[in-house]
């Protein structure tokens, strides 16, 4: 099976938490939901694609920034006392409202769509994106370092191999280095892998349950429908794989955990 590889670096990024509001809180790295729209944004897909997708990287430190927020009622008439904003009689409420930015972001994504046939095309429209890529909101902007095509294989570790080292030992370990991993991955492979602390229960990580896809649903007759998201319920935390275990990864010898 075949893999599109990015390698990516982001000065600084969000990527909004759903339930954030007054402060909005972001993931310490892409949700897969993110990376997917970021794909199918720049290869001008119309309807799902369905792919599956790894998420592994790191980031320097967090900081808090503000930023402009609009709000509105739809219908709500415009009251000069209570809105800042008059469009055509309705109105907008403007303020200032708190960011979280993941700073120095570097991340490793695999992509792999369901249909081989789409590789190739996926992998030229993300290696001359018809406009500067971003990831998570429109000012957050990717530089895409590296985009390959890679096969995602089997691999027998003759060593431990601990999070941000490669299976090539020419290659020079990344610090902080973390990924998002399935929890049934952790649960059903407790003889292979453990969390890269002294505690090596699921606690050594944070829990997240990130979205994927959504589809449409109607709830009501006459009503708009609504998204229903596919979830999928991860730990973010650093790993380690035991030797004499077989591992997924790509042939760079990274490893791969798949949504």
């Amino acid at each position: 099976m075949k893999a599109i590889k990015l390698s990516v670096y982001q000065e600084s990024a969000n990527y909004k938490v759903p339930i954030s509001h007054d402060f909005r809180e972001s993931y310490p790295l892409p949700p897969y939901s993110t990376i997917i729209g970021m794909v199918h944004y720049l290869c001008n897909f119309k309807k799902y694609h369905p792919m599956k997708v790894s998420i592994q990287g790191s980031y320097g430190s967090t900081l808090s920034d503000l930023y402009t927020e609009y709000e509105f009622k739809n219908g709500m008439k415009f009251e000069p006392s209570r809105h800042q904003i008059n469009v055509q009689g309705l109105g907008i409420s403007r303020g200032v409202a708190q960011v979280q930015l993941m700073t120095d972001v570097n991340m490793v994504l695999h992509i792999i769509p369901d249909d081989q046939t789409e590789v190739k095309y996926i992998f030229n429209c993300l290696k001359q994106p018809r406009e500067y890529p971003n990831i998570g909101r429109r000012e957050d902007l990717a530089v895409f370092k590296d985009v390959k095509v890679v096969d995602i294989i089997k691999q027998h570790l003759e060593e431990d191999l601990r999070s941000g080292k490669y299976l090539d030992k020419q290659k020079s370990a990344r610090k902080n280095w973390a990924a998002y991993i399935p929890i049934e991955l952790l649960e059903n492979n407790d003889d292979i892998f453990h969390m890269d602390t002294h505690d090596t229960s699921l606690a050594a990580g944070t829990k997240y349950n990130l979205n994927k896809v959504y589809s449409l649903v109607k709830t009501r007759k006459n009503k708009p429908a609504i998204r229903r998201w596919e979830r999928h319920e991860v730990v973010y935390t650093e790993f380690t794989f035991l030797e004499d275990t077989v591992i997924t990864a790509d042939s760079d010898g990274d490893a791969v955990f798949t949504v």
